[in-house]
């Protein structure tokens, strides 16, 4: 079984209340928007981290973490990417792939807005985490806590911080 912390679009603020989660987990993904390095350095410092770049990402965070991140998480296959949509409305840029080829959990971030949500059509599991950091006209900062054991998603659980 694999503890997984989900988040995303922490426009370079990392806190004690952030890595308090971080310390409690297997693995920390990130959905882009990070921000600054700072944030990844941290988070790499105390657990194993996968993530991709968002819009406001410069070079440097493009040079370290890819715009797409595909992998298995033990029978899982997770697609992370920062503009990805939602089930019927992914976004232009994946929509074809998603189609043609879907994981069972699409992950993305963006939107400020924490869903879940399955897609029926295409048999898997879409999770957008909100916005962890304080920059945004999100009023809660969220986190997705959940574990992968074998091929099941499970002990989903939203973190949430008060409000900015």
């Amino acid at each position: 079984m694999t503890r997984i912390l989900l988040l995303s679009d922490t426009h370079s603020y990392i806190d004690n209340d952030i890595l308090k989660y971080i310390k409690q987990v297997d693995e920390v993904w990130h959905a882009g928007d990070i921000g600054d390095l700072k944030v990844t350095d941290a988070i790499k410092a105390l657990k194993p981290l996968k993530g991709v770049y968002g819009n406001i990402d410069e070079a440097k965070i493009r040079i370290e973490f890819p715009e797409n991140n595909r992998f298995m998480c033990e029978s899982v296959d997770v697609w992370i990417t920062h503009i990805g949509g939602y089930p019927n409305a992914y976004n232009v840029r994946v929509r074809d792939e998603i189609k043609a080829n879907p994981p069972k959990l699409f992950i993305s971030g963006h939107s400020h807005i924490l869903k879940v949500m399955p897609d029926k059509k295409l048999n898997l599991l879409h999770m957008n985490p909100g916005a962890v950091g304080k920059h945004g006209f999100h009023k809660v900062r969220t986190m997705l806590r959940f574990t992968i054991d074998g091929s099941k998603i499970d002990n989903l659980e939203v973190i949430e911080f008060q409000k900015r």
